[in-house]
């Protein structure tokens, strides 16, 4: 690779970490943003579904407005709109202003998801392609690592709006470094409405979105209401939550790693595991909260399994189309994963609401069967 090549792919990798630092910022700091506002933890969680199903909506729409620019243009705008909603949401003065500001950042998250991968591949040679989705995967678990806990600290320390301040702040510093650095990568033709229903009849990718879409909604029924699970079920105090926390992320590397090792030799296969081991992970979480080594265990095997369905199903999507419907279909895969994200949300909280946090592990891993047994069936 060559220094026009990975310098550009080097933003995008901070990009990554950006973007999905701050989609994750609102699951540590949900306790604190719920006080600030004098609301209960489910109230606040609901700005995760919103904000997720936001991005389920937009995705698709904004994608194919977009697909007339090139992609230059196309990310520099998107990371304009991400801080500008990051500064809306750190002056927010009540919880619906905080909504409009993350709406804002779903708009950024909507058209980021579905070019990021898209870009890194077109950005090096043919070879170098599952290194460069390694590294916007690095980039998600770098977030999990240091973004996540870090904005938790922050967030903990002088006030949760500060966290969404940097992140803004960051955004717009990169975006002046992509002006600079990022080459005029023109987007294929316009994408067309009329070549939609037969983008549908694929079925390949009828099972990825649906697989992604059960996947998402047993992994986000625990994992938005994880902070106060640690909190109230394992009794932890706040920095070893931080800690556990950012095993996600560790975890996460490792999911990298392994997809770049065993995804090729046998595709189904390595969904299928990634898929059983986060079934097992969820029904294991309650019991496992009564010994802190058997807690941290299973958190990194959630952040692996997590990690590595996800570059997985990426990848096949991209498999299952062409160039010039690649992005539209990550887009439709980015919005069908944001409704997985809402509806465990919901589901997450309903649990909590009708029966009790504890159970949260149990709900998801119900969800995590069906998703095993459906591409089991489809794949």
């Amino acid at each position: 690779m060559n220094k026009k090549q990975w310098i550009p792919l080097l933003g995008m990798t901070i990009a990554a970490f950006i973007f999905n630092t701050s989609e994750f910022m609102p699951i540590g700091l949900l306790t604190d943003i719920a006080q600030t506002f004098s609301i209960t933890q489910t109230q606040a969680g609901t700005m995760i579904t919103i904000y997720s199903w936001a991005v389920m909506l937009l995705s698709l729409p904004l994608m194919i407005l977009a697909s007339k620019y090139n992609y230059k243009k196309i990310l520099l705008t998107t990371l304009f709109l991400f801080g500008l909603g990051q500064v809306i949401s750190a002056i927010s003065m009540n919880f619906l202003i905080l909504i409009v500001g993350r709406l804002v950042v779903a708009c950024a998250h909507a058209i980021f998801w579905s070019i990021a991968s898209v870009i890194a591949v077109r950005l090096v040679n043919e070879e170098k392609r599952e290194f460069a989705m390694s590294m916007i995967v690095t980039g998600t678990s770098v977030a999990m690592i240091a973004g996540l806990p870090l904005g938790r600290m922050i967030g903990l320390l002088i006030g949760w709006r500060i966290t969404f301040l940097i992140v803004g702040i960051i955004s717009i510093l990169l975006l002046f470094f992509q002006s600079i650095y990022f080459p005029k990568l023109n987007s294929n033709a316009a994408f067309s409405l009329n070549e939609l229903p037969q983008l549908l009849k694929n079925k390949q990718l009828i099972t990825i979105y649906g697989i992604s879409l059960l996947f998402a909604s047993a992994y986000y029924t625990a994992y938005s209401y994880i902070e106060p699970f640690l909190a109230q079920v394992a009794n932890l105090s706040n920095n070893t939550i931080t800690l556990v926390l950012s095993l996600f992320g560790v975890a996460g590397i490792g999911g990298s790693i392994l997809f770049s090792n065993f995804y090729n030799k046998n595709r189904k296969r390595f969904i299928l595991t990634s898929l059983f081991c986060l079934t097992l992970v969820l029904f294991l979480l309650k019991p496992c909260t009564i010994n802190m080594i058997t807690l941290i265990l299973i958190c990194i095997i959630w952040g692996m399994s997590s990690t590595a369905f996800n570059v997985a199903c990426q990848s096949e999507t991209m498999l299952a189309t062409n160039e010039n419907t690649s992005a539209i279909a990550m887009s439709i895969f980015s919005g069908i994963f944001n409704l997985g994200i809402g509806l465990g949300s919901f589901i997450g909280g309903q649990t909590i609401n009708l029966l009790n946090i504890q159970s949260i592990g149990f709900v998801a891993g119900i969800i995590g069967v069906i998703s095993v047994i459906f591409y089991i069936r489809r794949g």
